[in-house]
Parts: C-alpha cells; structure tokens; sequence
C-alpha cells in the first residue's frame, strides 16, 4: 500500500465550505484523510467514486492521476473549489 505516494500526484487544493478551510492534497493519505473526515457530504456518486478511486489507488490498482480526476469531479459535485498547486 502506498499512502504517501506523491510522485505522479499533482497536488490540489480545496476550499472545504462547510469549515471555511483550505486543505492541500499531496498525498493519497492526504485524500483518504480529507474524505473520510471533512468531507461534507457522503452521499454524492461522484464522492463513492472517488473513495473507490483513492482505495484503488492506494492499493495500486489505478494510477494516482486517475484517483485526482476522481477527487476532483468529487469537488465539483459538492460545490469544492478546487486548484492545482504549482510546486516551485
């Protein structure tokens, strides 16, 4: 299992309305972590999507990109503005 994995990742940031707080996902655990426990809703197709995706990804079955569409049609479904964050 690769939680930490960040190599093929391109970070993203999201503004999480419900708690007025802007998270940075660099990693799957970053994602796991944010949508397990601050999501704001857990109902949506596209968030059960993107848990799937983030465990395929996790246990390598899917390429970490992938899981980041997921992520951020997941996003766009909740009302999540979401950024790409451009590492200097």
């Amino acid at each position: 299992m690769c939680w930490n994995t960040s190599s093929a990742f391109t970070p993203v940031g999201l503004a999480l309305r419900c708690k007025r707080t802007r998270k940075i996902v660099r990693t799957l655990g970053d994602a796991a972590q944010i949508l397990i426990k601050e999501w704001p809703s857990d109902d949506g197709e596209e968030y059960i999507a993107a848990v799937k995706a983030c465990v395929d990804a996790i246990s390598g079955q899917i390429a970490p990109e992938q899981f980041r569409e997921a992520l951020l049609r997941a996003a766009d479904e909740a009302g999540i503005a979401a950024l790409t964050v451009v590492r200097r």
